[in-house]
């Protein structure tokens, strides 16, 4: 039976507001795809970005254009020349994914050639705000293990000081949104180096960022915006230590995959990321994860409620999705 491609977007009510530096968000947008055989249904989720000059109607039109040639047989494979690399193409490859290892009886992982899934500590975002407003926030969850700090403003060194106070025992990460600039990154850098920061991702903009290759970097530096798919890798090397892999940029978990092999034979640490967004879309990125030195995929805990079956978070931990939601 010929496979019926639907798509659907999705609002979910984000809790309280996300700020970044650039800019402030109350919900989290999605486009949803099914792929439906008559037996079995499989589903990917996406989240456009302005950014990127992306929106929801935007990428769910490229989505619903290519109903025909998917009903026509074009399968994972020919996606990923069918589409380019971005949340499109993620929806629908992740969906495959999902339908592929429904047909097989088999979980998507052991497709991709993984043994098994175990659940990984996964870091918790802290909005961009005042000092004092970060350290209040940070203090009401001091215990957990890993911490993101959304930085890229004035004043960022009292801002990761604070932050550092209240929270002396947790592992920190800084994201500064590309916010930082070339005369202030020396002493942003050493600013988070003396609070212990593990990680800074994209302190300078995607395109803009050719200072990391001329300063020493005191702690790892992980590109963000600097990196979608694997044609990105050759513009870091000698200014990044890491790269962020999140499943909206490069099209999919399949190239996804392929993007974490290569960049670790460049010498390249792993991060995984996500966008705000439900559990559907951190499920295949739990793939990903498996390889990761640093896991972001907090999106569903900073919604005001998560999709019915979302993964399951103890603590400071993360747990592989169940066969029902994803995969």
């Amino acid at each position: 039976m010929a496979v019926r491609l639907t798509v659907h977007i999705e609002r979910w009510p984000i809790a309280g507001s996300f700020v970044i530096s650039r800019g402030v968000k109350t919900e989290a947008v999605v486009v949803v795809a099914e792929l439906r055989d008559g037996s079995f249904t499989g589903r990917g989720e996406c989240v456009p970005l302005a950014r990127y000059e992306q929106t929801v109607e935007g990428e769910a039109a490229r989505l619903k254009n290519l109903a025909q040639a998917v009903a026509g047989g074009l399968d994972r494979k020919a996606l990923q020349s069918a589409l380019p690399a971005g949340p499109a193409r993620n929806a629908l490859d992740c969906a495959f994914w999902d339908l592929e290892a429904k047909r097989a009886g088999k979980p998507a992982h052991v497709l991709a050639g993984l043994s098994l899934l175990r659940p990984v500590t996964t870091a918790l975002t802290i909005s961009l705000g005042t000092p004092e407003s970060m350290a209040a926030a940070v203090q009401k969850i001091a215990q957990r293990k890993l911490l993101k700090i959304k930085l890229g403003g004035d004043g960022d060194p009292a801002r990761i000081a604070a932050v550092r106070r209240a929270a002396p025992q947790s592992q920190l990460i800084v994201d500064a949104n590309e916010g930082w600039t070339e005369k202030n990154l020396a002493e942003n850098l050493r600013a988070c180096a003396e609070a212990g920061v593990t990680l800074v991702e994209q302190p300078l903009p995607a395109g803009r960022d050719h200072a990391l290759a001329s300063i020493a970097r005191p702690i790892a530096v992980c590109a963000d915006e600097s990196i979608h798919d694997r044609a990105s890798l050759a513009s870091l090397a000698g200014k990044y230590d890491a790269i962020n892999i999140k499943l909206d940029k490069s099209g999919g978990l399949t190239e996804a995959l392929a993007l974490a092999e290569e960049a670790e034979r460049a010498g390249l640490a792993i991060m995984v990321g996500c966008m705000v967004s439900t559990s559907l879309a951190m499920a295949p990125a739990m793939l990903v994860a498996q390889r990761a030195r640093v896991v972001d995929l907090d999106g569903p805990l900073l919604l005001a409620k998560d999709r019915e079956g979302g993964l399951r978070y103890e603590g400071s931990e993360v747990y592989p999705a169940n066969p029902q939601l994803w995969g």
